[in-house]
């Protein structure tokens, strides 16, 4: 097992919005701009895959980063970029945008 996942924390929907509620978390969406127009979870910020700069990667200070896609694959690559560069850990939303939906949980379309 390597260390990127080691490091990399997969939390589940439900654990992802409840600290979303209680707004101990961001999340933050590396989806292209089209996919996170045509649906999106609310609140989440979008910061695609494709701009990834670690001088830009967003700051939230005080909150804990929940990185979010589709399906979990650009999350984790992202989680481990960030782990990669000397960042202790990650956290990703497990299964993403997908795992969201199929938990029931409700999302932002078309906006």
């Amino acid at each position: 097992m390597s260390v990127s996942e080691i490091c990399l924390i997969e939390l589940e929907p439900t654990q992802v919005q409840a600290l979303l509620q209680s707004g101990e978390a961001v999340l933050v969406d590396v989806r292209e701009d089209e996919e996170f127009t045509e649906e999106h979870i609310e609140g989440s910020v979008l910061y695609p895959m494709s701009d990834f700069e670690l001088e830009t990667w967003p700051s939230y200070p005080g909150r804990k980063i929940i990185i979010s896609c589709l399906g979990g694959v650009r999350s984790a690559a992202v989680a481990r970029k960030l782990i990669a560069s000397g960042q202790g850990w990650a956290v990703h939303l497990k299964g993403g945008l997908n795992a969201w939906r199929d938990a029931g949980l409700p999302t932002v379309t078309g906006a």
